[in-house]
């Protein structure tokens, strides 16, 4: 007789046959619920995905450093077989209007007139001129104040023309400034540097480069007789000047 709840197939009212306790476990592998998969990934699949996106960020990173060096490379190439040459100047003609010397305190009144040349001696290489300031030196002693001329642009192989007014007006020097300028007046000539300063560009074709400081210093030798300081005096002599770049 069956319990309530039970059946044949339960194991206590099959017959001890080998044939059916078979055909019981079959039964109970058909009607149990299928094992559940697991979807976590192992640490090694973790592992391997995280090295592929490494690789592939490595991959990116090394592809824009070759293009960076190579860029560098070109510009570098270029800049080294065209080999810009410094700018030369030249003063062609200085006037000194005025060089007035005050005592108690040792004070100078000055007013130059200048007219530079510029050349670029470079057929393939242009210069941008963005800044140049110009002042008179006596005796390693400021004597005007620095004059700012205008920004320009030199072509290949161009000269420019460049006239300043350089002036000082109650500017301070050494005690000593009056005696020097009574002894080259006695001597008969007078030595006057006219110095600038700037900051200039190289072009190469469509490339232009960073800001290069240059300097430019230039000596003037007048004739220096009884007039002076009170007289003008020029001179039209040209001078080479020295350029640093």
């Amino acid at each position: 007789m069956l319990l309530p709840g039970s059946s044949w197939l339960d194991p206590l009212y099959l017959p001890q046959s080998t044939q059916l306790w078979k055909y019981y476990q079959l039964i109970s592998l058909i009607h149990s619920p299928p094992m559940s998969r697991m979807d976590a990934k192992s640490p090694q699949h973790c592992a391997k995905k995280g090295f592929h996106i490494r690789k592939r960020y490595k991959k990116l990173l090394y592809t824009l450093c070759t293009i960076l060096l190579s860029v560098i490379s070109i510009a570098f190439i270029i800049y080294f077989i065209l080999r810009p040459s410094k700018p030369e100047f030249s003063l062609k003609e200085i006037d000194i209007n005025q060089l007035n010397l005050s005592s108690s305190p040792q004070l100078v009144n000055s007013s130059v007139e200048l007219t530079l040349l510029s050349k670029n001696p470079n057929q393939r290489v242009g210069i941008y001129y963005d800044e140049l300031n110009i002042y008179a030196s006596y005796k390693n002693q400021q004597i005007t104040v620095p004059t700012s001329l205008p920004p320009f642009y030199q072509g290949h192989g161009d000269n420019n023309l460049l006239t300043a007014s350089l002036v000082g007006t109650g500017l301070p020097v050494a005690p000593s400034f009056g005696y020097e300028v009574k002894r080259d007046q006695t001597v008969g000539k007078l030595v006057l540097y006219l110095k600038g300063n700037g900051h200039l560009r190289w072009k190469i074709v469509s490339w232009v480069s960073g800001k290069y400081r240059f300097n430019v210093n230039c000596a003037a030798v007048l004739p220096f007789g009884p007039s002076i300081p009170s007289g003008p005096i020029s001179s039209k002599q040209g001078t080479q000047c020295s350029t640093t770049v």
